[in-house]
């Protein structure tokens, strides 16, 4: 894992984002808005009058995303966007790419972009079972898709990559205090350890393609119109971390923290998954594996964006002794939940 490029987007100036949709025939009146993204940049574009893609007499509003160069390859990049499509064209609200001039994909200035439609929403309302079980039935369908085919080029969620890998990145780097680097090396050690055993646990699991980054904030819910003939609902957006993994990622961060309220939960999703798309039991034994790798991989996540502006003022507390502490102890945690029975569904 090599180290990220300090200021990637030091580039990106509004001048540049426009010069890049007007490159591909989008003409933007001016106003942008950046949208919360750190990992890559992402804005509300207003189009001028009939310049867009929605054929109305009124703006046209898109949103456009500029890839963090060098994380993804073209072609990972075309997978998930031809992954998105495919939801798409079966009627599975996942917001995709816009072919323009005949491709999804773009280049400008140095920067690699896409163009999405803009999606409006709240965030869904997960303490409800019936809106859970509206979204089990569209993960179920996304999932019935994703296990048609293999992903070849996207990377796996696996342990390595998640786990021994970030731990082993922020040990070799200045980011952990030492009076605590020996403590948490320990700790994430032992911490592994009961992610190996849990997966152990659940035996073969089958592997399908994934949304990869399944929580609230990237399902935006909206009502039904009728003057447009909107049926209202999920909407899932940012495939951008679809790879190939358990289907259980995709439902666990769904899920409250106490058990049986997540137990509860986890019926009300399946209810609608099942609708769909079988789901295998023993992969439950990796829902707190996959917690303990996502924690593991936040942390190193952090630590290797650090050079990028964007990330220091967003995250001042990343690096400091308590945030080490919090740490150590959230996988300690970690520890004693995988050692207990999965869920019950």
């Amino acid at each position: 894992m090599a180290s990220d490029r300090s200021r990637p987007y030091e580039g990106l100036t509004p001048d540049v984002v426009l010069d890049a949709l007007e490159s591909i025939g989008l003409r933007g009146d001016g106003r942008l808005l950046a949208l919360n993204s750190y990992e890559n940049r992402v804005y509300q574009v207003n189009l001028e009058e009939g310049d867009g893609t929605g054929g109305s007499s009124s703006p046209d509003v898109l949103v456009a995303k500029f890839y963090r160069p060098a994380r993804w390859s073209d072609t990972q990049i075309l997978e998930e966007h031809a992954f998105a499509l495919e939801l798409a064209e079966r009627e599975i609200p996942v917001v995709a790419p816009l072919g323009l001039q005949g491709r999804t994909l773009h280049s400008f200035g140095g920067f690699r972009f896409a163009a999405y439609p803009r999606c409006g929403g709240r965030a869904p309302e997960l303490e409800n079972e019936g809106v859970l079980e509206w979204i089990g039935r569209f993960l179920g369908r996304i999932h019935a898709l994703g296990a048609a085919a293999p992903f070849r080029a996207r990377p796996a969620l696996d342990i390595a990559a998640f786990g021994t890998g970030p731990r082993d990145w922020l040990l070799a780097h200045d980011f952990l205090p030492p009076d605590l680097k020996a403590v948490w090396a320990s700790v994430a050690d032992q911490a592994l350890e009961g992610v190996r055993a849990a997966w152990q646990r659940g035996g073969e699991v089958r592997v399908i393609r994934l949304h990869g980054d399944c929580h609230a904030g990237n399902i935006l819910w909206t009502e039904p119109n009728e003057r447009v003939g909107a049926l209202g609902g999920p909407h899932f957006v940012d495939l951008d971390d679809a790879r190939t993994g358990p289907a259980v990622q995709d439902l666990w961060m769904l899920l409250p923290g106490e058990r049986a309220a997540a137990e509860r939960s986890l019926r009300a999703l399946l209810r609608g998954y099942e609708q769909f798309h079988e789901f295998e039991r023993r992969e439950l034994h990796l829902l707190e594996p996959l917690r303990t790798l996502r924690l593991l991989h936040y942390a190193y996540w952090l630590a290797h964006r650090w050079g990028d502006p964007a990330f220091p003022a967003a995250f001042p507390w990343f690096g400091t002794q308590r945030y080490w502490q919090d740490r150590i102890l959230e996988l300690r945690e970690q520890i004693a939940a995988m050692q207990e029975p999965p869920l019950a569904c």
